[in-house]
């Protein structure tokens, strides 16, 4: 065999090798997560956290100002009504009393002067020694002297309250919250020296976003946990919702009364509060990656028996953070795709990753 034959056969072999029609590989099933359909299932429960308040805090403050030389409580201590809590130097204050009692003596004795004027002149007046304009002005002078006698009273007193008002003293039971003055510092009248806060009625404060601000004021009663004591559940009420957005969180101050605090509830400490279910009726909740938008029209990709995937439309309640609340459409037991929703066609089939 020669060259030329060899060449000649070796162009035929590449010619029926290039006609051959190579058989394309199969298409492989796109992976996709999935999630079941249970109807009434996945609201979790909304769960905020705050801390421990009491409802009534009293700042304390003296009614009059001076220099403090006594704090007989420390921050934490427990107090009582009518425990006295500090006091304040009452040198300057007995000195104003004793004005003011000096100052009542020398009315009275005034007053007693022009007395005795205003009965000597009502003599003369009768024997016609001095004239009715005389008599006028010593009944006036006496009718001063009188005021004036008043006036020195109420003075008096007022100075005699001053010195009781040294003593600061609480108006409940209850533990002191803030020492917000230190002995030897001067203070002024209402100046906030400490603060009381009651333990008879206790509170959750909490921060809750403006879209659940309706749902936690229609929630009824809901759970309060203490996050040193996780298991132990106590009963809340929302007792106040603010009525403004906090102006650099944008959320609204929410105080929850914890109905059956017990000695283990301390201000202070962490909780969480928890609503409630919601009330799902026939639906269910599902992840937001499942909702594929079909126009105007949400939909969701079913997992057929056969691997395929269908649309179908559903009805959405609410969309949520935590989920889309679907209230139509799905049966128990479907499965849906969970991610990637947006990447599918109808018919195609898909292969369900293991979780």
């Amino acid at each position: 065999m020669n060259s030329r034959t060899i060449a000649l056969l070796l162009s035929l072999s590449l010619l029926a090798a290039c006609n051959e029609k190579e058989t394309p590989p199969a298409p492989q099933a796109r992976m996709v997560l999935a999630h079941q359909v249970e109807i009434g299932a996945g609201f979790n429960h909304a769960e905020y956290s705050g801390e421990v308040k009491p409802r009534h805090e009293t700042a304390l403050a003296f009614r009059v100002g001076g220099k403090l030389i006594e704090r007989r409580v420390e921050l934490g201590d427990r107090v009582v009504a009518g425990q006295v809590l500090a006091r304040l130097d009452p040198a300057d204050l007995a000195q104003s009393q004793k004005s003011a009692a000096a100052l009542l003596a020398a009315a009275e004795a005034e007053r007693a002067f022009a007395q005795a004027e205003l009965e000597r002149y009502r003599g003369l007046k009768a024997q016609q020694f001095v004239s009715a304009a005389a008599l006028d002005a010593k009944e006036t002078a006496f009718k001063a002297a009188s005021e004036k006698v008043h006036a020195a009273a109420a003075q008096k007193s007022l100075a005699s309250n001053q010195s009781a008002y040294a003593a600061l003293s609480s108006d409940s039971n209850g533990v002191v919250a803030a020492v917000l003055a230190e002995v030897g510092q001067v203070v002024a009248a209402g100046q906030p020296v400490l603060k009381v806060a009651r333990t008879d009625e206790k509170e959750v404060l909490i921060a809750v976003p403006e879209n659940r601000v309706a749902e936690l004021s229609q929630a009824g009663e809901l759970t309060v946990t203490l996050w040193a004591a996780p298991d132990k559940g106590y009963r809340g009420r929302v007792r106040e919702i603010a009525p403004q957005a906090d102006a650099l969180t944008r959320t609204f101050a929410t105080r929850v009364a914890i109905l059956n605090a017990d000695a283990e509830v301390r201000l202070g400490q962490t909780a969480r509060v928890l609503l409630p279910k919601a009330a799902t009726g026939a639906g269910t909740l599902i992840p937001l990656g499942s909702v594929f938008q079909q126009g105007k029209q949400p939909a969701v990709w079913i997992i057929g028996t056969d691997g395929r995937v269908h649309l179908r439309p559903v009805t959405v309640a609410a969309w949520r953070e935590d989920g889309v609340a679907v209230s139509g459409g799905l049966a128990a037991g479907e499965r849906i795709v969970a991610a990637g929703a947006h990447k599918l066609i109808e018919g195609e089939t898909v292969q369900v990753m293991a979780p």
